[in-house]
Order: C-alpha cells, then sequence, then structure tokens
C-alpha cells in the first residue's frame, strides 16, 4: 500500500461526472420501478358537463286572452243548428246536475299543466250557466272568464253518429226478418276489479255452461247461428240486416212502425266482446280503399253483396242489446243529447260533463249547410271506439244527421274551458303558471239585467270570477245510453247547485 503524503487530502471528483452518476441512478431505479408496476395508467379524462335541465312545458297551457278572443270571433251558435246560446241551457244543466253529484274534491282532469276537481268543474258551468244570457250580445266574455286548455298538442280527430230510423214490427212479419234483442238474462257480469286492482274499471261478460264459464255469444252466434231466436228478448224486427247492424254502432235510433208511430230504442248492454268495426274488415280484407269507406259506401257494398254479409259482419264479434223507449236519445251520462252540441269522449282525456269549444269542418249536402262548426260542446257520452283525443259528434237524426255523420272524419281544434274563479280555488300546484300572466284581472260587464244593478264587483283572487245567481242545476232523465258498445249509467240524475258569486265581468241575475 502506498501510503498518501502527509498533509494533502484527497481530490473530489468533478461535477460533470457526479451530475452524470446521478441521472445513471434515476434511470437504473426508473427502470426497476417499471418493471415492478407495470405500465403507468393514463388520468381519466375528466367528466363532460352535464346537460342543461330544460323545463318541461306543459301539455295543457292554456291560450292567452287574446289567442281566445280570435277563436271567439270565429263562433256562432248558427253553426251548430242553435238560435241563441241559450238554448245550451238545458244541457249545461245537465252537466252541472252530473258534475255536482261528484265529490267536490275528487279529480275530474289529472294532465301534465293542470289538475282539476270536480268543484272547479261544478264552479266552470255554474259561470258559464251565467254567462249564457249576454253570449248573443258579448261572445268575449267566452275569453275573459275563461281559461282555455287545449285537449291535444295538434287537431283531434271529429267523428259523427246519428239516431237512425229503421222500419220496424213490434211483432212477428215475415217482412221485418231481423230481430232486435233485449238484455238476456243468462248474460252475467262480473266486476274484474273486485278481484284485483289491475282490471279495474274493467267488466267480464260470460255464460254458464256444463263446462264452466264462457264468454258471451258473439254477433256471428245471434245474427247467423239462431243463439238467442225464440226465447222472448226480441223487442222488436227490422226489414233490413245491414240498417240493424248500424243500428249497434250508433248505439240508439227510432223504429218506424206500421201505423206510423214512433218508438226509440236505446242502449242496454253489450255483450262484452271484440269491437271490430265493419269499415275496417272490408278496408282490411281489400273490398274498399281508405278513401271509399265511408258509412253509406260500406252500406251499400255488403247491401249489393249479401253473400258476404256473414263474413264481414261475423268478423265483429261485439254484440247490442236495447231497450224501448218514449224519449231519447240519452248518452252515457244518463241525460238527453242535444243535436250538434253533445260529443262522445274518452273520459281518461275530457271527463264528462266538461264544457269545450270546438271548431271543425262539416260536411255539406246538396241542399246546403254549414261547412263549419265552431261553437260550445258538451261531454255527455262514450263510445267503445272513441280513444284518446278522438271525440265523436253527436249529429241529430234525419237525412241531415245520416249525411253528416256519414262522412264526418275531419280534424278539429278542442278546449276545454275552465272558469277563472275554479282556477283562483284550485292548490297552486295544480295550475299552470301562464294562467296568472294570461287572464286579465279586470274586466267590465256590457249587459244588465233589466231591475238589477250591473255586477261590478271586484274579482275575487286571480282574476275575472262570474257573478251568479242562483243556478239551479236540476235534470231529470234517466237512461243509459251509448253509441258502440259502451256501457252507459242508467238513473235519474238530480242536482241543485247555487249561490251569489262577486266577481268580474257578468252582472248579477
Amino acid at each position: 500500500m502506498i501510503p498518501s503524503r502527509p498533509g494533502r487530502a484527497l481530490r473530489a471528483a468533478p461535477a460533470p461526472i457526479r451530475l452524470f452518476g446521478l441521472l445513471l441512478l434515476v434511470l437504473i431505479l426508473a427502470a426497476l420501478a417499471w418493471g415492478c408496476a407495470g405500465p403507468a395508467v393514463p388520468p381519466p379524462a375528466p367528466l363532460p358537463p352535464p346537460p342543461p335541465v330544460k323545463a318541461a312545458r306543459a301539455w295543457f297551457e292554456p291560450l292567452s286572452v287574446d289567442q281566445a278572443l280570435a277563436r271567439v270571433a270565429q263562433m256562432h251558435p248558427s253553426t251548430q243548428g242553435l238560435s241563441s246560446w241559450r238554448d245550451l241551457e238545458p244541457g249545461l244543466k245537465a252537466n252541472l246536475a252530473y258534475v255536482s253529484a261528484k265529490p267536490a274534491q275528487g279529480v275530474a282532469v289529472d294532465r301534465p299543466g293542470l289538475k282539476l276537481t270536480w268543484g272547479a268543474m261544478r264552479q266552470t258551468l255554474e259561470d258559464l250557466l251565467a254567462a249564457l244570457p249576454f253570449l248573443d250580445e258579448d261572445p268575449a266574455l267566452l275569453a275573459r272568464v275563461f281559461a282555455w286548455f287545449p285537449v291535444e298538442r295538434e287537431d283531434s280527430l271529429v267523428t259523427g253518429y246519428y239516431e237512425p230510423f229503421l222500419e220496424a214490427s213490434l211483432e212477428p212479419d215475415p217482412a221485418f226478418p231481423y230481430a232486435v234483442y233485449g238484455q238476456p238474462g243468462d248474460m252475467l257480469m262480473a266486476d274484474l276489479g273486485e278481484f284485483h286492482q289491475r282490471w279495474r274499471g274493467q267488466k267480464l261478460h260470460y255464460r254458464l255452461t256444463k263446462g264452466g264459464i264462457k264468454p258471451y255469444y258473439s254477433r256471428g252466434d245471434i245474427d247467423f247461428g239462431g243463439a238467442l231466436k225464440g226465447r222472448g228478448v226480441e223487442l222488436a224486427w227490422v226489414r233490413d240486416r245491414i240498417d240493424l247492424y248500424f243500428l249497434h254502432i250508433q248505439g240508439s235510433g227510432r223504429l218506424i212502425l206500421p201505423d206510423g208511430s214512433v218508438k226509440h230504442v236505446l242502449y242496454a248492454n253489450k255483450n262484452g266482446r271484440d269491437l271490430a268495426m265493419l269499415g275496417r274488415t272490408v278496408i282490411s280484407r281489400g273490398y274498399l280503399t281508405r278513401d271509399e269507406a265511408s258509412m253509406p259506401r260500406i252500406k251499400s257494398f255488403v247491401q249489393q253483396n249479401p253473400q258476404l254479409a256473414k263474413e264481414l259482419l261475423s268478423a265483429d264479434l261485439s254484440y247490442v242489446f236495447f231497450r224501448l223507449s218514449d224519449v231519447g236519445p240519452f248518452g252515457s251520462m244518463g241525460s238527453l243529447l242535444t243535436p250538434l252540441s253533445s260529443i262522445a269522449v274518452d273520459r281518461a282525456q275530457v271527463p264528462l260533463g266538461a264544457a269545450l269549444a270546438m271548431t271543425t269542418p262539416l260536411p255539406v249536402p246538396r241542399q246546403g249547410g254549414p261547412a263549419r262548426l265552431s261553437g260550445l260542446m258538451l261531454a255527455q257520452d262514450t263510445g267503445g271506439a272513441i280513444v284518446g283525443s278522438h271525440v265523436d259528434l253527436f249529429c241529430g237524426s234525419g237525412p241531415y244527421a245520416e249525411f253528416v255523420s256519414g262522412r264526418m272524419k275531419n280534424p278539429g281544434t278542442l278546449h276545454i274551458l275552465v272558469s277563472n274563479r275554479a282556477l283562483a280555488d284550485l292548490p297552486p300546484a295544480t295550475v299552470p303558471s301562464t294562467v296568472s300572466s294570461t287572464v286579465p284581472s279586470t274586466a267590465s260587464a256590457t249587459a244588465a239585467t233589466p231591475g238589477t244593478s250591473t255586477g261590478m264587483g271586484n274579482g275575487g283572487k286571480n282574476g275575472n270570477g262570474v257573478a251568479n245567481g242562483a243556478v239551479n242545476g236540476g235534470s231529470n232523465g234517466s237512461g243509459n245510453g251509448t253509441r258502440n258498445g259502451n256501457a252507459g249509467g242508467n238513473g235519474t240524475k238530480n242536482g241543485n247547485a247555487g249561490g251569489n258569486v262577486n266577481g268580474n265581468g257578468v252582472p248579477v241575475q
């Protein structure tokens, strides 16, 4: 070993060499770490920002007052065969009686943007009855006193039905070979809602056999198989099989007897089997095109091809049973129907008893008639084929009614009317926010009842009330009724609703 020289220290390595060593050490350690940990995972991409929340547009957003006034300007009672708006009073009172019998806090309409109680509907009908005497002079009351809620975002389908006349006999006669049947005693019914809530509102129509329960007889069984023949349930006999079928579709009619007297034949019940409209059958089987399939054309086709009658009519399993009456026709509500004013509705969309404004084109016969109906409608009936926003206009009886109803398949604009007083009494969550901004807070009366002061009170809460005298909503009339095989209530509807409501717009009566 060579000793170091005394007094002389060891010399340090130069700086570049020290940096290179450190770098080499870092590289070695990094390589060791890579081998142990595997490939590095890249950091996750940042999440995209959440989309902006869009406020749901109320499906039942009402018209503004100006929009409603534009609709009112098109309306006139003559377009629906009335001489005055006052002619609607009996029908409105029937609606009021029906609605007043419902629990006031019960829900009549529950749609996005609007939830109406039966109490609010009662107030609306009271206000419309109070306004009725003044509408001929001041129809703008309909826009100032009522909010207009659309039934559908787009146009609704409007069809027509009527009360047909059938040549008939109340006694068996070879000239009248086709029976009109009353409800048979062996047809039993069960409310399926009693078994499970999922079946609420559904009924089972059946008959008992040795092998258990069976569906009740179909149209083919009854009309072509004689299932009810000679069992004492015949009410009358008619001359034409196809006319009888269309009586089933319309739900009521008039029997013209050999001595010239007339009997109303009204809906009593149905067999509960599937409805397959004759028009759809002739189209699906290629006998007629959709454009050709009006009611007169369908009747003519089957009458000219009697060999096809059994095949085509039996495809419709549904069957309607009737009852005789001296008055009619009645709707599902139990009240007499008003031509060109009563409509059949889907009560899941429009409650029975509602008042609506409707505008729709009308077919015009050669002898002339209005080309457009724009007026006030009363929801008083239902029908098996009336689903969603589709409504069926009762056209009355006689040749004009038959012509219009047989060709009626037009778009229509419908609005449920709700008085501002009724809206003011509803909980805020049930009323669209647009109502308070579109309904004016004041309006002046334009007419006064002789012997009374004008009703210029300050309106309650959010808008125009209607000043009411006592409104009697009584309506006596029993009946059942509806078309296309949908059961209606049977019974007498009585109701009274009255009161003084101070508000702007209509003089106190």
